[in-house]
């Protein structure tokens, strides 16, 4: 489907246009869903805009597409185009991950070099739109391979942050659990 025209004013009244010509309203868990997966996909784009190293932009511009499928699933119920061959694709990128990266012996905050936070920042967005999908299935039809999908996403996203801190030289930033101290 292409969209000739944006402002089309027929969602004025708060109801809006599925892929197979229902309409619902823009408050339904199926919109809340689609709304968190296309904040999730904007939020990779503000990790892809930054300087990344070699090798990271072509399995997150893959994501990208991922999570516009997902969007496409959400708006034809009924509908599955997330698989189980997407689903290995993130576990392989998440096992090359993090096979450099030292194991993990505390807890991590989001932080860290730019890009890494924005890795940090778009783990939380997929969070959500797991939560979403999650909600949605409690009530419709939700490809299983989507919730897991999400579910691996995030803690790819989680171990990208983790690489983008040590190859900025940052490293990643520890939680103390009795705080830093009181800011003056």
């Amino acid at each position: 489907m292409r969209l000739s025209k944006i402002a089309t004013r027929t969602g004025d009244g708060g109801e809006t246009g599925l892929g197979d010509g229902s309409r619902v309203d823009k408050d339904s868990l199926r919109i809340a869903a689609i709304g968190d997966v296309d904040e999730l996909n904007s939020s990779i784009g503000l990790v892809l805009s930054e300087h990344l190293p070699d090798g990271l932009k072509a399995p997150l511009l893959a994501i990208q597409h991922d999570l516009f499928e997902l969007g496409a699933e959400l708006c034809l119920p009924g509908q599955s185009r997330i698989g189980a061959d997407h689903v290995s694709r993130i576990d392989e990128n998440l096992e090359k991950t993090n096979a450099g990266l030292p194991p993990l012996r505390e807890f991590i905050l989001p932080g860290g070099a730019r890009s890494a936070a924005l890795c940090h920042l778009a783990r939380t967005v997929c969070r959500r739109a797991e939560r979403s999908l999650v909600a949605l299935s409690r009530t419709e039809q939700v490809g299983p391979e989507s919730l897991k999908y999400l579910n691996r996403l995030s803690d790819l996203l989680f171990v990208l942050a983790r690489l983008l801190n040590r190859e900025s030289g940052s490293g990643d930033v520890l939680w103390q659990p009795s705080g830093p101290g009181p800011v003056t």
